[in-house]
């Protein structure tokens, strides 16, 4: 493969970045999943306390899952607005409003003092943290995978999604704490909103971090070449396409190809991380504790794989490792509950852990795949699409879909079944995808004033013949 052409970043710029969106999209996944692991925890007697135990973790999980159904139109709003005014300025905006929303969580009443608006205004809230997060996801590896060059954008790039392990840690350590100190009494009146009103203070952190940093130069290129385009455009009388309608129309394929790509990711990771959680303390009569420190030792080891795993994609491909996960979770999917059902703290522990090293070989290359999949021009519409409205029909309904599956049968036969069904598709979504690895960023898109795409690698022959 020839040689890419985007220039190599300073190494502390690049460092800054990463480390800018690593901080950010830690505190906006751990306000995220803190929701996630409250809602297996204390939601169902707090918000729903006349269900039976079981039956009100179900409805704490619907308003779990509304979370996801904002998520994509997170992604069209931020996704449009970003590819028009820039990743950074919506970072700023989605960090904050996912902090606002996490602390309010903290201040809602329960049931017991306010009836059924309790459930409203925690379902709105979680609204809220879905749309922000729509958006944070994509231009936060947007942003380092633009500063980066692409020898070893898989390895950069996969930092961002450290912070999903990294959130979930903080967000179950902190959950972990809390339990152990206080009586299960304290944490279930008062205890469980500790965690959510410090996000308030992680908020300030992260956006005094991230405002510091620089535009992605990438997109401040192609920005300059798009006011050209415009000018063009509105001279000879027609009107420019905007990133969304432009992306569906010519990147469709590569929407589908992410969307099937994050199936098996997206519901392995919330069996494993949130519906164990349900599977452990209501199934199999184990303590909080025991769960909690399960998920939150796997947690730990997935942020220390999740950049080795980037790197190998640099090596082999985004693709090979990507498969590797996705064959191992259908797989595990199997093994998993048998070692749960052991009720032995190191077999569990043994499944979580797992369990997160295949998630980690999907995860970790995604963000340099999905980037590598569109233009400039779409790029935040494009991954944020494809990432987001996945997520509906994968995450959102995940740990509901667990529980009844659960609630109706007794067994975990059938949610081992769900998650190779997922795996299979995810599998087959990479099959039908281009290897990516080696892209320059600066290359990839359409000609300016046509619909056709350009393949990177052959404008990079076609230069090299040329200078030759």
């Amino acid at each position: 493969m020839a040689a890419p052409t985007t220039a190599k970043p300073a190494p502390d710029k690049l460092r800054r970045v990463v480390a800018a969106s690593l901080i950010g999209t830690t505190i906006e996944w751990y306000d995220y999943f803190l929701y996630g692991s409250a809602a297996a925890l204390v939601f169902g007697d707090v918000f729903f306390p006349e269900s039976d135990p079981l039956t009100g973790t179900l409805l704490s999980f619907l308003t779990y899952a509304v979370g996801f159904a904002a998520r994509p139109l997170g992604a069209l709003v931020f996704g449009h607005y970003g590819d028009r005014v820039g990743r950074k300025k919506l970072l700023v905006i989605s960090l904050l409003m996912m902090g606002c929303a996490t602390t309010l969580i903290g201040c809602v009443p329960g049931y017991a003092t306010i009836g059924v608006a309790a459930p409203i205004l925690l379902t709105a809230l979680r609204l809220v943290q879905g749309f922000a997060l729509g958006g944070e996801w994509g231009g936060a590896v947007l942003l380092v995978s633009e500063h980066g060059d692409a020898r070893r954008r898989g390895f950069w790039a996969s930092w961002p999604q450290g912070g999903a392990p990294a959130g979930n840690l903080i967000a179950v350590g902190v959950l972990s704490l809390t339990t152990t100190l206080l009586s299960d009494a304290a944490f279930e009146s008062w205890g469980w909103r500790v965690p959510f009103l410090l996000s308030a203070v992680l908020v300030v952190v992260g956006l005094w971090i991230r405002i510091s940093v620089d535009e992605s130069p990438v997109f401040q290129a192609a920005l300059a070449s798009a006011e050209r385009r415009r000018a063009a455009e509105r001279a000879a009388g027609r009107g420019e396409q905007p990133p969304l309608v432009a992306v569906v129309r010519q990147s469709w394929r590569d929407i589908l190809v992410a969307m099937g790509a994050r199936m098996a990711e997206n519901i392995s990771y919330y069996v494993i991380t949130t519906f164990v959680l349900v599977y452990c303390v209501d199934h199999l009569d184990l303590s909080q504790q025991t769960a909690l420190n399960a998920v939150l030792i796997g947690s730990a080891v997935q942020f220390c794989l999740i950049p080795l795993f980037g790197a190998l994609s640099d090596r082999v491909g985004r693709r090979p490792v990507y498969l590797l996960g996705a064959v191992g979770t259908g797989l595990w999917a199997w093994v998993f509950f048998t070692l749960l059902d052991t009720r032995s703290f190191p077999a569990l522990l043994l499944a979580v852990t797992v369990g997160l090293v295949f998630h980690s070989a999907m995860y970790a290359p995604q963000a340099a795949f999905f980037s590598e999949l569109f233009a400039t021009r779409m790029r935040y519409s494009g991954a944020s699409i494809g990432a987001q409205f996945a997520s509906v029909a994968a995450g959102a309904p995940a740990p509901l879909i667990a529980t009844a599956l659960l609630q109706s049968t007794g067994g975990s036969g059938a949610i081992s079944l769900y998650v190779s069904a997922a795996a299979v598709l995810t599998v087959l979504a990479l099959l039908a995808a281009r290897e990516t690895r080696g892209r320059d960023l600066a290359e990839v898109g359409a000609e300016p004033g046509t619909d056709d795409p350009v393949d990177p690698a052959a404008t990079v022959a076609t230069k090299a013949r040329t200078t030759s």
